[in-house]
């Protein structure tokens, strides 16, 4: 059931809107306040899904009353109530993060339009950070092995910062994982998260990926495009598997570095980019440098802050919590009832070599889950985990 606060200073003028409110919907609960920091100190006590704001009253306007919601609970729509000589006010309040405003005396209709749609708003509101919950959750980092909890406090540490983070470890190890939690722990957590995949891109097409194209610039080039780093503006980019990156793309990438700013392919023209580059590589990058097929100079740009991420044969004893995290994933991805292991299966599990680390580990864990008795046994493990 939607709660309304009303603050107004003018009782009549509440009791209008309290009326109208309560007459024509009677889902709503409607509370009150007689003046702006009453309305504060409820707000802080509770959570209301709107709040109708007076502009003039005394001890704290509504102007006041609007910031001070807006610090207090940020997702809460404030429409705000203008006298005639308010109106000015009332649409700069707009500026100030206000939803809308209605005039006195209120219009029925205009009224209840308003709160409608405000509610409306902030029903989307909640369940887009829901959803935002749901898919952090996609990239948890599972694990209590002293490998696992180092990178977990390095990457409180330096995620605050806009330190560029370069992220070492084989293949299947969750190298994403840390890229996103630096990501979602960050300032620029608002922002947007870019994924590269310098691999799976071509080097003709590497460059226009990440920095864009103007129209005629090659080809097939029909339409001038933006790149990858302009759509991270404000936010992380991550760029996934840098060892790959031809030595021509490195460069641009470098010049971004020194001086946030990009050139489209085939332009002339700066862009100015304010970018956080969050890098990773399952290569030795100082072997490649050695073999001129990496820039040392590119290198100490990205390496502020190195994070190495171990693989799975190296923290053994997380295995049991991955197990039981995966099983829980997939029970739910495909309908099922959670299965257990038995205490044997996990310690067999134990000590598989996991050529294929944390990604091969899921593929037999949903095998398992698919193919094994109600509890997973030692002989389901060995019957279908093997290589």
């Amino acid at each position: 059931m939607p709660k309304i606060l009303i603050i107004e200073d003018e009782s009549a003028i509440r009791r209008v809107l309290v009326k109208i409110l309560s007459e024509e919907n009677d889902t709503y609960t409607v509370d009150e306040a007689e003046d702006g920091l009453a309305g504060i100190e409820k707000i802080k006590k509770d959570d209301f899904d709107l709040v109708l704001c007076d502009i003039k009253m005394p001890k704290m306007d509504g102007v006041e009353v609007l910031e001070a919601i807006k610090k207090i609970k940020p997702e809460t729509p404030v429409v705000m109530i203008s006298g005639h000589g308010d109106l000015d006010t009332a649409v700069n309040t707009m500026r100030l993060g206000a939803f809308d405003y209605i005039s006195k005396p209120p219009d029925l209709n205009r009224l209840l339009n308003t709160v409608r749609i405000a509610l409306d708003r902030k029903e989307l509101v909640v369940e887009n950070k829901r959803l935002k919950k749901k898919v952090s959750k996609n990239y948890e980092m599972i694990g209590e092995s002293d490998a696992i909890e180092n990178i977990k406090e390095m990457i409180d540490k330096v995620a605050p910062t806009d330190a560029r983070v370069l992220i070492t470890g084989p293949n299947g190890t969750g190298k994403e994982l840390v890229a996103h939690w630096l990501h979602q722990k960050s300032d620029r957590s608002k922002g947007p998260m870019i994924e590269v995949n310098c691999a799976a891109i071509p080097s003709e097409l590497i460059e226009s990926e990440l920095f864009g194209h103007v129209k005629g610039a090659f080809t097939s080039a029909n339409k001038d495009r933006a790149g990858k780093f302009e759509a991270a503006n404000g936010g992380t980019i991550f760029l996934d598997e840098i060892g790959d990156m031809s030595l021509s793309a490195q460069a641009k990438v470098l010049r971004a570095l020194q001086e946030s700013r990009i050139q489209r392919v085939g332009s002339d023209k700066d862009i100015k980019v304010n970018v956080r580059i969050v890098a990773a590589t399952n290569k030795n990058l100082k072997k490649e440098i050695e073999d001129g097929k990496f820039r040392e100079d590119l290198y100490h740009r990205l390496a502020v802050i190195l994070i190495k991420v171990p693989a799975l044969n190296d923290r053994r004893e997380d295995i049991p919590l991955l197990v039981d995290y995966f099983a829980d994933k997939i029970s739910k991805e495909q309908g099922t009832v959670k299965k257990s292991f038995s205490a044997k299966a996990l310690k067999l599990l134990q000590n598989y070599d996991w050529t294929g680390n944390i990604r091969e580990l899921r593929n037999v864990v949903e095998r398992l889950i698919i193919l094994g008795g109600k509890e997973v046994s030692e002989g389901d493990v060995n019957a279908f985990a093997s290589k």
